[in-house]
């Protein structure tokens, strides 16, 4: 499912309607910036000899925040990888897979899954998650407008567009970070897009279920996941569903304790 045919793209630009966001553009190799992303790994090589297959952050010690759109209909298990530079031999950890039972796959909406690992991942802080609300608040006090926001994940770089065809999208297994801007927020959705003027990366095919961060590239409060964009060359706006809301907390809350 990492690999969107083309005409399925162009046929949902049409449309009016989203594609699933998967990778970094624009950004930098994160090392050991966010050692609390991991990517999640397909059950077979893809045919570029790369593995990951969306990604998504440890948000307790034993639970792995993702989309549940990166899952198959009836899943049971995923593996889990916090190399910041996959390769075969690195420490992979297999967990519960649990998409959130609201989820439709027709839909965005309550496009949450978690991964729950039998004992604790070691060495690794957990991300922090938000208060309820706190997005509102910060649009209410005025200091969304100017907010920055980290997004991180595993995928392809700055996808070379054809005039003919589909575009070529090329993974590397690495975790890599950006910064992008604030555009709107609504009930269920943060709405972030590149600002040329402030040098502004996105998210593309790869990044499904990855965090964005508050802040700084410093940052480590997941306040939305990455879950689709509105264009097949990764350089519009991005659509992330809030982890503030009533609606996200209510999952959450079955396998973390919330602030």
């Amino acid at each position: 499912m990492r690999f969107v045919p083309f005409v399925m793209i162009i046929a949902a630009v049409v449309a009016g309607l989203t594609t699933p966001a998967w990778a970094i553009t624009n950004g930098s190799v994160d090392g050991a910036g966010h050692p609390e992303v991991g990517a999640l790994l397909a059950s077979e090589v893809h045919d570029d000899g790369t593995w990951a297959e969306c990604t998504g952050t440890l948000i307790s010690p034993t639970v792995f925040l993702t989309a549940a759109h990166c899952g198959s209909k009836r899943q049971t298990t995923a593996r889990i990888t916090f190399s910041a530079h996959y390769k075969s031999g690195d420490a992979v950890y297999t967990g519960r897979y649990v998409p959130d039972p609201r989820f439709k796959t027709k839909e965005d909406l309550h496009d949450m899954a978690v991964v729950v690992f039998d004992k604790p991942i070691q060495g690794i802080v957990p991300a922090k998650l938000p208060t309820e609300g706190l997005l509102d608040q910060m649009k209410v006090n005025g200091g969304l407008e100017a907010g920055r926001f980290t997004p991180v994940g595993y995928g392809s770089l700055n996808p070379k567009l054809h005039r003919h065809g589909k575009p070529t999208f090329i993974y590397d297994d690495t975790r890599h970070v950006t910064s992008i801007s604030f555009n709107k927020l609504s009930r269920y959705w943060l709405d972030l897009s590149l600002d040329t003027a402030k040098a502004d990366g996105s998210t593309c095919f790869g990044d499904s279920g990855g965090p964005n961060f508050l802040g700084g590239t410093d940052s480590h409060l997941l306040v939305a996941t990455t879950i689709s964009g509105d264009d097949d060359a990764c350089k519009s706006t991005n659509f992330d569903y809030r982890l503030d809301t009533a609606s996200a907390r209510e999952f959450l809350g079955k396998f973390v304790t919330l602030p």
